[in-house]
């Protein structure tokens, strides 16, 4: 990949991945503001300002060499929003709650995306200097955010799947499964170096992102 392909892909991913990853990352700690828990509000993580949220390597480092690898997608992830689950009204119940909500954001937007898509896509050709690189970046929002609800319903802690496990099981399973967290990333890496991962969820990533796409028209 040439340095002119490098550049247009940053241009086209980085506004989406950095939506999409904020936005998730926001919904958490709102959601858990609104069930007791204000840890998040306190730290000032409760805000759209991208520099309290970036993480080095998972905002920056991670989606740069899969757009300089041209992977065909992005994945990325920002600082975990602080949450104390001891402070929700109800613990069990609610962390279920505030687990999802970065994910059903992510859906929420890629939802956004193909609506916005629809529209520019029918903008006048006169318009195409602004409607074609607006179109690119939608097509990557919707791609990202399809990416990111997906992968974090897997139902491994410390990803969203996980913690919405923990809530719904029996006490005694949760704790089994709360008790692979400090493994859980290294299991994820293991699972992406065999391509277990990419062959599970590829094909419902692509068949969700194609079943948004036919909404465009």
């Amino acid at each position: 990949m040439d340095v002119a392909s490098i550049l247009q892909g940053i241009s086209i991913w980085a506004l989406p991945v950095l939506l999409a990853i904020v936005l998730h990352e926001v919904a958490h700690g709102w959601v858990a503001d609104k069930l007791g828990d204000s840890t998040a509000r306190w730290m000032g993580r409760l805000t759209l300002n991208p520099i309290k949220h970036i993480d080095p390597i998972g905002t920056i480092l991670i989606p740069l060499l899969l757009v300089v690898s041209g992977a065909g997608f992005v994945f990325g992830y920002a600082k975990p929003v602080p949450i104390n689950f001891r402070k929700l009204n109800n613990p069990k119940r609610d962390m279920v709650w505030v687990a999802l909500a970065g994910p059903l954001t992510n859906l929420a937007l890629a939802f956004i995306s193909v609506g916005l898509l629809s529209i520019t896509i029918h903008l006048p050709s006169a318009l195409n200097w602004f409607a074609e690189p607006l179109a690119a970046m939608l097509q990557a929002s919707i791609i990202i955010n399809v990416v990111l609800f997906v992968v974090n319903l897997v139902p491994l802690p410390p990803l969203d799947g996980g913690r919405v496990a923990v809530g719904l099981l029996p006490n005694p399973l949760a704790y089994q499964l709360e008790r692979i967290e400090p493994y859980g990333f290294f299991i994820l890496i293991g699972l992406l170096m065999l391509g277990i991962f990419q062959s599970v969820l590829g094909p419902i990533i692509y068949g969700i992102t194609k079943a948004l796409m036919t909404l465009v028209g």
